[in-house]
């Protein structure tokens, strides 16, 4: 069996409802997309555009990207909204796949209810804490009566959520309603990353020696709270016997110089991962990280008046099996 190349991009916003500057977009995803070589590719930023006012949504900027890229006739499983029955407006998760799909669902407060919360700064007298996006979840076929879970993640950034009565046109009343508004965003990357783990641990109960890989935007670095939900590290359990079920970021075995995804005011971090099961990364082979063309997410859209490349590297992980 050849090679098999698995990634993990965010595009940004794909969007084509604004003509302008797309073309210059496609001129340089596309050739990153080719670079990747990908068996299996997740997405994160999808947009869809509605054709009509409550007409069906397209998904039109990903099928123009895709076009002559080889990507094209993969498989794929795309998140929809609130109500499971389109896509949703903006950030859409999108699983592309060259092996067939066995299974696919995705998971959106299934295990973690959303939770109530009464706010102490502004005007809000309660609120309901919610992710901002699903987990999607595909199982695949590798053929040999062996199969690959993949899961695509987008946790939420660590930018202050909304607080009613503290926030006007984009600017915040008082530290504490901002203070308030950041810590409810990390409630919400946090409270979504035990989601997934729970997701994960069901899927080891049902497959204890399960093909698993966590991939996506995790907003967050191996050592901040999301990515340590989701390894469970032998060292944070402290139970040797649940060290079968830790998962592993790929990225440590790449190079310190090189082991960042994005440039963050001029900080080089590692938001973007390939978490693995221990059983699949007995299969490991090489990773890459496309990240030599990274502009400084802060500075460059200042500087560069619609920035057509995405702040994010993509990430490659290879496998081989027998």
């Amino acid at each position: 069996m050849p090679p098999l190349r698995l990634a993990t991009f965010n595009l940004e916003n794909l969007d084509d409802r604004a003509a302008d500057g797309f073309g210059d977009r496609l001129d340089l995803l596309r050739p990153q997309l080719r670079r990747l070589r990908a068996d299996v590719l997740c997405l994160q930023e999808v947009n869809a555009r509605e054709e009509a006012r409550h007409g069906p949504r397209r998904l039109s900027a990903l099928d123009r990207l895709l076009d002559g890229t080889g990507y094209e006739a993969c498989h794929r499983v795309v998140s929809l909204n609130r109500k499971g029955k389109r896509f949703a407006d903006h950030h859409n998760l999108v699983i592309l796949s060259r092996l067939p799909i066995l299974e696919q669902r995705q998971i959106w407060h299934d295990l973690v209810p959303a939770q109530r919360y009464r706010p102490v700064t502004g005007t809000a007298r309660d609120m309901v804490v919610e992710w901002d996006r699903p987990l999607l979840l595909a199982r695949l076929d590798l053929g040999a009566e062996q199969t690959l879970w993949v899961m695509n993640l987008h946790l939420r950034a660590p930018r202050a959520a909304y607080i009613a009565g503290d926030k006007e046109h984009g600017v915040w009343s008082s530290a504490g309603g901002w203070a308030e508004g950041f810590a409810l965003a990390a409630m919400k990357a946090a409270g979504q990353a035990l989601e997934a783990r729970l997701a994960i641990d069901a899927l080891f109960a049902a497959e204890p020696h399960a093909l698993l890989a966590a991939c996506g935007d995790l907003n967050a670095d191996d050592h901040e709270t999301p990515v340590r939900l989701l390894c469970a590290d032998q060292e944070d359990t402290g139970n040797g016997h649940l060290a079968a079920q830790t998962l592993v970021p790929v990225d440590r075995a790449l190079p310190p110089a090189r082991r960042h995804s994005v440039i963050h005011a001029g900080r080089p971090v590692m938001l973007d991962h390939i978490l693995v099961s221990r059983p699949l990364l007995g299969h490991y082979a090489a990773g890459e990280l496309h990240n030599e063309t990274l502009g400084d997410e802060l500075l460059s859209p200042a500087l560069v008046r619609g920035a057509p490349d995405s702040m994010h590297a993509p990430l490659v992980a290879e496998f081989l099996f027998p």
